[in-house]
Order: structure tokens, then C-alpha cells, then sequence
């Protein structure tokens, strides 16, 4: 075992000392060390919960035969980190979490690891650092939110906070409902209540394999999430015992199994940047183009939040993963999973129990699956776009370009009432380089569809989007406006096409003047010189590439 390093000869009398210290008995020392990384926090819903679930999955541990050793990983709200300057951690937090949990689990030599994990970039990155270290390993997302309740309706987070917004600002809600709604749109712990980036990491994490079925739906006040915390402390026992790494778990089939269920089911555009990084840390080779040739065949089954009308809590009900993995059996792979059972065998075991939710293929809500990738001469090396949260009028926009150098300033000009039926909103330096960080935006397209304009206006960034966005929105556009990307080139007034079904993003001006324009062009100072995110800036690649850090400058 790993951890025999730590805890076996005479050299190591000192090392078995300070692992007395902790109160292990002298009789659980030939037992396999478990890590169990645990992102609990009190600031963040989706996390309130883990301290319940650390002791079924210590339990689970203790019950297979293992020893555990809970350490802290930190985590990010992207909710609340949302709309100012905290938001530019939230991606880079990604690589922290990988470089933590890479760090203790190899100075300490754990034999295999739980993650216990549930919001936006801890996912990612606790398979990042899965794949990096390649010893057994088991995640544990930490389960949805219920649904809210006001006067009979159901509330989300993203559609009657953030949305609330706009609507309040064009008098469609007085301040009594808006106060009312952000009481109780988000009940209780668990992560935010639709197909967001929290819950689409969770159920592409259980795609993968590297989760037990069910744990992606299964809420997080259930019985059921504590049974699946507990076989899964059991689960990476056996991991151990019969040598199965997170890299054989993590391979190119795997790969695209999870995209195929992340389009069938709409899921966040990010996983078009977490997705390829966790890949790149297992040496997998997986371009953006994946998720264009494969979203082509794969339908879209389950019209979720934000464009759709189910929550978590519908898609949990009506059979989780495993119910979708029964509809797409025919076009995925039957590789193994954490579980010691194969995905055909997890598709024939399920029951689709609402039809609604989750359609049959002949009767999908979309031919496509729920992610396109956009190219042009304004996203040479990429843009991508949610089509399955874009209504068919909006899937071919043209309009007049509106352009902003940050967040703050199109925010501004959006609430202020100067975003028209017709025009692009152009948000850039809000890239991984740029941002530096690569922001979400779900502010400002939250406030654009609050405002009902959803439909007539659209939104391209070099920035990334909130999982609870909706409508013709252009993200990931790459290269970035800070590495000399053609957006950052863009002028007011400019004419720009989007047509998705071409998979087409283009700044409609003659070459000529394109490239006079990149000859004049300089970049702006960075907005950060200092800290992490100084250093970040310098180090991350491109959207079109994950934004994975470099290994070197």
C-alpha cells in the first residue's frame, strides 16, 4: 500500500509517532488510509449538509475495512461571488482545489481518496486532482436543493432571484413579492436547484463513473444521499483492495459518455471548460470539437431550469443518471465505473419513471444535444453557446454591436435601460487572461431576460456563463480580447451574426478593415497585478483549450 511509506520499518518510528498522536490504534495501522477531502463550509448551501454526510462516508470506510482522515478543502460560492470583483477567484479556485488535494493526499500517502464535493469549481477540480494523482478514488456530490415554495409556485434560485431583477426594475414586481422571493427561493442545503453548473458537474461526474448511481440526483436532506455516502466510504476500500485507479476509470469512452448525458440533458456550457481540464489532467486528449460532433447525434431529453420547467428534485423522481444512460444506451460506451458495474448493466437496471422529464428519443425536446460550438473570424479557436436554453426565434441573430471593456460597465448599461431590441451586447477582457478569472455573467443575462428581452437581444463574451443562463448568449469566445482575440477589435455600431444552426459567429466588417484594426490594436493594463490571480493571469490557457494552468511560464 501508499501509505506503507508513512508507516512501515524502523526509519519510520517518528512518523508512527505523530500518527499515534492523531489516536489511531495500533490495530487499524495495516488498514488502508483514506483521505476524505471535505469541502465543507458554512458560507455555501450546497455545503452545509457534508458534516452529516463525513460521518456515513467514515463510517462506510470504517465498515470495509479502512481507516479515514477527513482534511478541508475550501469552496467557493459562485451565487453569491457573483456580479463583483469575488468572482474573479471563482475559476481560478479550480486549480487551488486541485493542487490541494494533490498536495495532502501525497505528502500523506492516503491509499485512495473520497471526495466529498457539490458546487461549481470543486467538482472540477477535485477530479482534477483524481486524475493527477491516479490512486482509487470515489466522489460524493452532496446533493440538490429542493425547490422553493411561494403562494403554490415552485422558485429556483437563477429564475426568481437573479431574473427578479429585471423584472422589478421594469415594474412587473412590486418590492414586497421581490423581498418575499428571496426569502424563499432557496429553502435549505443543497447546491442550486436546476441543470446549473453545480448540478451538471454532479450528474457529468456520475456519467463518468467516478460516482455510485444515484448520487447525482439523490436531494440533499435524503436518507438516500447518506446510504450512497456510506457505499461509497465502502466502495473505495474495495477500490484499493483490487488496484482500480481513478485513470482507469477516466478514459476517452468515459469521456464522452459524460458529454452525451451532459447534452441530453442541457447542461452548463462550463463543462465545455471543466470537462476538457479534467481530461487533460488524465491524459486524455479531448478537443472542443467533441462536444459539436457528438452533441450532432445526441438528442436533448430533459427540458431542465434554466431553459426548461423541471428542477433537480423532477429529474431525481422520474430515475436520475441512470434513466438517462437507459435512453442513450444504444450511442455510449460500456465502460466500468467506481461502482464495479458497467454502464450497460446500470442502464438495464433502470426505470424511467416520468417520460416528461426524461423523454424518449423519438420524442426529444431537441434533435441536438444542448451545447454547440460556434467558430468564425470572431471565435477562430471556438465560442460556445447553450442552444437547447435559446428559443427557435433567436437561434439566427444579427444585430448591432454594443461594446464593453468589463461586467460592470454592460451591468450599468443594461439596467440603465440602454440595451435595445436588436442589439449584441459584447462583454470582453473577461477571459481567463483577461478578467483575469473569466467571470460568469449571469447578472447581466439574468437582467436582459428579467427585462424581457431575451428573445431580442443577445450577448457574446470572451467571460463564461452561470449554468442559469439563458437566451442567445456566446461565451468562451476564443482567443480572448487580452491575447489579441478579434473581439477585442469589435466597435460600436459594428454588425455581428450569430447562426447557431450553422455553428457561425462572425463580425460582419470587410477583412481588409479587420486587419487594420488588429494592427492598431493594444491591449488594456491588467486589471489585477498582484496575488494569485497576477500570477494566474500569466500562466492560464484558453477557454478553447479548458483554462488549464501551464506548468511553466
Amino acid at each position: 500500500m501508499r501509505s506503507d511509506t508513512i508507516k512501515q520499518g524502523l526509519e519510520r518510528v517518528p512518523h508512527r509517532a505523530l500518527l499515534y498522536a492523531t489516536g489511531i490504534p495500533r490495530s487499524e495501522m495495516k488498514k488502508p488510509f483514506i483521505g476524505l477531502a471535505s469541502s465543507f463550509t458554512d458560507i455555501i448551501p450546497g455545503h452545509i449538509g457534508m458534516r452529516d454526510l463525513e460521518r456515513f462516508i467514515e463510517r462506510g470506510i470504517h465498515t470495509a475495512g479502512g481507516y479515514p482522515f477527513i482534511f478541508g478543502i475550501p469552496g467557493i460560492c459562485d451565487g453569491i461571488a457573483m456580479g463583483h470583483s469575488g468572482m474573479h477567484y471563482s475559476l481560478p479556485s479550480r486549480e487551488l482545489i486541485a493542487d490541494m488535494v494533490e498536495t495532502i493526499a501525497e505528502a500523506h500517502r492516503f491509499d485512495g481518496l473520497v471526495l466529498l464535493t457539490n458546487c461549481d469549481k470543486i467538482t472540477p477540480g477535485m477530479l482534477m486532482a483524481a486524475a493527477r494523482i491516479d490512486i482509487p478514488a470515489v466522489v460524493v456530490t452532496a446533493g440538490p436543493m429542493l425547490s422553493g415554495r411561494l403562494s403554490g409556485k415552485r422558485l429556483s434560485l437563477v429564475n426568481d432571484t437573479f431574473e427578479a431583477i429585471g423584472k422589478f426594475k421594469r415594474g412587473l414586481i412590486k418590492k414586497q413579492e421581490l423581498d418575499r422571493l428571496e426569502m424563499c427561493a432557496c429553502p435549505g442545503p443543497g447546491s442550486c436547484q436546476g441543470m446549473y453548473t453545480a448540478n451538471t458537474m454532479a450528474c457529468v461526474t456520475e456519467a463518468l463513473g467516478m460516482s455510485l448511481p444515484g448520487s447525482a440526483t439523490a436531494l440533499a436532506i435524503s436518507a438516500d444521499k447518506r446510504r450512497i455516502a456510506f457505499e461509497s466510504g465502502r466502495c473505495v476500500v474495495e477500490l484499493v483492495r483490487r488496484r482500480v485507479t481513478a485513470r482507469q476509470i477516466l478514459t476517452r469512452q468515459a469521456f464522452e459518455n459524460a458529454i452525451m448525458v451532459d447534452l441530453a440533458l442541457g447542461g452548463s456550457t462550463n463543462t465545455a471548460l471543466h470537462i476538457p481540464a479534467i481530461a487533460y489532467e488524465a491524459g486524455v486528449d479531448l478537443p472542443l470539437e467533441t462536444f459539436d460532433i457528438l452533441g450532432r447525434k445526441t438528442p436533448h431529453l430533459a427540458n431542465m431550469l434554466p431553459g426548461g420547467e423541471h428542477f433537480l428534485e423532477d429529474l431525481d423522481w422520474a430515475g436520475g443518471i441512470p434513466a438517462v444512460i437507459k435512453r442513450l444506451r444504444k450511442n455510449l460506451h460500456n465502460t466500468m465505473t467506481v461502482s464495479g458495474r458497467k454502464v450497460f448493466d446500470i442502464a438495464d437496471a433502470a426505470v424511467v419513471v416520468d417520460e416528461d422529464v426524461i423523454r424518449p428519443i423519438g420524442k426529444a425536446y431537441h434533435k441536438e444535444g444542448g451545447i454547440a460550438i460556434l467558430r468564425g473570424n470572431l471565435a477562430p479557436d471556438g465560442a460556445v453557446v447553450k442552444q437547447s436554453a435559446v428559443s427557435p426565434n433567436a437561434m439566427k441573430f444579427e444585430g448591432t454591436a454594443r461594446v464593453f471593456d468589463s461586467e460592470e460597465e454592460g451591468m450599468k448599461a443594461i439596467l440603465a435601460g440602454k440595451i435595445k431590441p436588436g442589439d449584441i451586447v459584447v462583454i470582453r477582457y473577461e477571459g481567463p487572461k483577461g478578467g483575469p478569472g473569466m467571470r460568469e455573467m449571469l447578472s447581466p443575462t439574468a437582467a436582459i431576460a428579467g427585462m424581457g428581452l431575451s428573445e431580442s437581444v443577445a450577448l457574446i463574451t470572451d467571460g463564461r456563463f452561470s449554468g442559469g443562463t439563458r437566451g442567445p448568449c456566446v461565451g468562451h469566445v476564443s482567443p480572448e480580447a487580452m491575447e489579441g482575440g478579434a473581439i477585442g477589435i469589435v466597435r460600436n455600431g459594428d454588425r455581428i451574426r450569430i447562426d447557431i444552426p450553422k455553428r457561425r459567429l462572425d463580425l460582419l466588417i470587410p477583412e481588409r478593415e479587420i486587419q487594420e484594426r488588429r494592427k492598431a490594436w493594444k491591449p488594456i493594463k491588467p486589471k489585477i497585478t498582484k496575488g494569485y490571480l497576477a500570477r494566474y493571469a500569466q500562466m492560464v490557457t484558453s477557454a478553447g483549450s479548458g483554462a488549464v494552468m501551464r506548468s511553466s511560464l
